[in-house]
């Protein structure tokens, strides 16, 4: 993780995360409309008493969050995070943070959005940026620590 001159990691704020949501959103959209469309056809958007049942919660659902822990798991971030260098952390040890801690972030989310999203908006507000989820989970969102090379051996 980055480090500012004190020391302390770089959290990522509120707006830089928000857009890294919006672009984590559209892959995802890109991901599941298709899948949606194939099964279901323009009913799907078109018809207000249409029901996909158990694929549509499959595909609505389900699948979004398995992509989700998979790019977790595998990165310690997401496409849209990727994108601006960003990274999840264990908040006490700085480390890659458990497969149990990001499943409590993920179901996280969820809690942070029912009383009016207050626990995302809360990364603004937070010292460490950490909105409800985070702070469930233990963990953080700070700017990646890029690996510098030393410079070449002049001979």
């Amino acid at each position: 993780m980055a480090l500012h001159d004190a020391g302390e990691p770089e959290y990522l704020g509120f707006w830089l995360r928000v857009g890294a949501a919006l672009l984590d959103t559209i892959l995802m959209m890109m991901l599941t409309a298709p899948l949606l469309w194939y099964l279901y056809g323009p009913a799907y958007w078109h018809d207000p008493s249409f029901d996909g049942g158990l694929a549509d919660l499959f595909i609505g659902w389900v699948l979004p969050a398995i992509v989700i822990m998979l790019f977790w798991l595998a990165r310690s971030t997401t496409p849209g995070k990727m994108a601006i260098d960003a990274v999840i952390v264990d908040a006490r040890t700085g480390a890659r943070p458990s497969a149990r801690q990001f499943l409590v972030r993920y179901v996280g989310y969820f809690v942070s959005s029912i009383p009016l999203g207050l626990g995302l908006i809360w990364v603004g507000i937070d010292a460490r940026k950490q909105g409800w989820h985070d702070k469930m989970a233990g963990t953080v969102v700070v700017k990646r620590r890029r690996r510098t090379t030393p410079p070449p051996i002049k001979r």
